[in-house]
């Protein structure tokens, strides 16, 4: 039952931004009894958790990893001890799932706090607070029964600094145990016997913080544009997949944009460096050189980009990866715009930086979070692939849009049946499936389809030209408006979207060097003539025709063009509804 109760916490929190960062944060529970601890898994998001997703640990063993911590235990690094301790906590581990999954880092912190349901979670309004210069001054003021505990590397350390902490506060406060640990730079763990007791914390944590910052005239809303500018990201986008693109890689990043906004200027807290690095590119103008010299001094490519007042860029090797950067973009530039609040930003040192951009746990957590559950890279064989498939809504495309989800593709399925483009993309599940509306007769529905597509993933890698319509009849009482609709559809449409889709290809791959795909579903009827369906086959071999074109002209721009030739698909509704 307390499982249960644990889960319903963990996703109701999980789901709320105010209170999350990148699906991070972990909670807990103690079986009655006190033998075990029941914790969240590193890199699964807490809005997205399922009771059979916590590991189940032994308390006994996993407190003996603070002996670890002992001074009279020697070790060569660091790095060498958390080595230890990491294994340590495997072995503490009873079960973990199918997957096999790895406790969060901060289960001994959990295990410290002595109270049955402990929740740990990076609230924009909080961190604020602890990234602020003055902030350890104002927790003290506004929660004066809560624990504040000085920066210092997570891990073992951590633990054993708050522990450390925990027992000066007992002495203190006449053996009380703190139910908010506030960590520096990090966040805030809250403990509880009971889940309203957590929410009550929570909520009034959160309500005298929001009135300080209101008070003193910070608003909470960040100062956004709401959209970025068209130009700028119909010019930029395409160029950055390239130039994002890392040495070895095979696969352009989505680079998806925003509104602008300043993004943060340093790095504020272990989720913002696993995900969006410590420091992004502000630039007027970036170009390749630009982003060769960040890359030459930072030793990776930025994963933000500020075009200061036109927009923010955000890349990812996927979509749901690029939104997450977003994210952490956007609750950077918060708690930067209400740090004043308290006494200005305080960010991370370059020792404590690089301490957490160098260690295996914070790489693991950021692979699992990415999507491989087993913290490796993603065996499917599309992943990081942007593909866009038309009439995918129902019938013929809707399976080939399932399949390139299936194989790890973001896909963008665009019908004139909006609604049922969205339905079918819910159904994809995934966060990098998009449903979008195009009419491909109509030049200016299919530009704007592209403008869209650019500004949601900078690109496309595949694009798959499925929408046909099919009017049959005999050639003697064949009406010209049926012949003009069937033409203006698939053979007019598939023009209009090889021109639009080419272009944005050519203009990525020059700078990538890769390569791009257009793949037209034709027919049988492309390849024979069809008894009173002239209409239709007549406009398939014309497609036909045109894609040996394509494919010779756009070879230069590394575009390759294939037409596939299928059989009848009677269930499918060209035949069996082709209203």
């Amino acid at each position: 039952m307390s499982l249960r109760i644990l889960t319903e916490l963990s996703r109701r929190y999980g789901a709320d931004p105010a209170f999350t960062l990148a699906g991070g944060g972990n909670t807990s529970w103690k079986e009655d009894g006190g033998r075990f601890l029941h914790v969240k898994p590193s890199g699964v998001a807490l809005a997205e958790i399922h009771e059979e997703d916590f590991v189940k640990m032994d308390r006994n063993i996993l407190r003996e990893c603070f002996a670890l911590g002992d001074d009279s235990v020697s070790f060569s690094s660091v790095r060498e001890r958390e080595e230890r301790v990491k294994k340590l906590m495997a072995y503490a581990v009873l079960s973990s799932g199918e997957e096999g999954r790895r406790p969060s880092v901060e289960a001994p912190l959990h295990e410290i706090m002595p109270f049955r349901y402990v929740v740990h979670l990076h609230p924009a309004l909080v961190n604020a607070m602890t990234c602020g210069r003055e902030g350890k001054r104002i927790a003290s003021d506004l929660f004066p029964d809560a624990l504040w505990v000085d920066y210092c590397d997570p891990g073992l350390t951590l633990a054993c600094r708050v522990r450390k902490e925990m027992e000066l506060y007992r002495t203190e406060h006449g053996g009380m145990d703190p139910a908010v640990i506030f960590l520096q730079n990090h966040g805030v763990f809250v403990g509880a016997e009971e889940v309203e007791g957590i929410d009550g914390i929570y909520a009034e944590m959160m309500d005298k913080l929001r009135h300080y910052c209101l008070e003193r005239g910070f608003s909470l809303p960040l100062s956004k544009a709401e959209e970025a500018d068209r130009e700028t990201v119909l010019e930029l986008a395409p160029l950055l997949r390239g130039w994002l693109l890392p040495s070895s890689g095979t696969r352009a990043p989505v680079v998806s944009a925003t509104g602008a906004f300043p993004i943060p200027r340093g790095p504020l807290t272990p989720d913002h460096l696993v995900y969006a690095k410590a420091f992004g590119l502000v630039s007027d103008h970036p170009d390749g050189e630009e982003i060769l010299r960040f890359r030459e001094e930072h030793k990776y490519l930025p994963r933000m980009l500020e075009i200061p007042g036109k927009a923010v860029f955000c890349a990812g090797e996927t979509l749901t990866a690029a939104l997450t950067v977003r994210d952490l973009a956007e609750n950077g530039a918060l708690i930067e715009q209400l740090a004043p609040a308290f006494g200005g930003v305080h960010y991370l040192t370059d020792s404590q930086r690089e301490f957490i951009e160098n260690w295996e746990v914070e790489s693991y957590r950021a692979s699992v979070a990415a999507g491989s559950r087993s913290g490796k890279k993603s065996s499917r064989p599309m992943s990081g692939l942007v593909a866009v498939v038309t009439g995918g809504a129902q019938g013929f495309g809707f399976g080939i849009a399932r399949y390139l989800a299936a194989e790890g593709a973001d896909v963008a399925i665009a019908d004139l049946n909006v609604s049922g483009a969205l339905e079918a993309a819910r159904k994809l599940g995934g966060g990098g499936c998009r449903g979008f509306s195009v009419n491909i007769a109509d030049e200016e529905s299919v530009k704007t389809l592209f403008e869209e597509l650019v500004s949601v993933y900078g690109g496309v890698d595949l694009f798959v030209a499925n929408a046909g319509v099919l009017k049959a009849g005999s050639v003697k009482n064949f009406e010209l408006k049926d012949w003009k609709l069937v033409t203006d559809v698939n053979y007019n449409g598939y023009f209009l979207c090889v021109k639009h889709c080419s272009r944005l290809m050519a203009r990525q791959n020059a700078v990538s060097g890769l390569w791009s795909d257009i793949v037209q579903v034709n027919s049988k009827s492309g390849l024979a003539g069809s008894r009173a369906n002239g209409a239709y086959a007549g406009s398939k071999f014309g497609t036909i025709g045109l894609t040996q074109s394509f494919a010779l002209e756009l070879v230069a721009d590394h575009i390759k063009v294939n037409s596939v030739c299928p059989g009848n698909f009677f269930d499918g509704p060209l035949w069996s509804d082709p209203e």
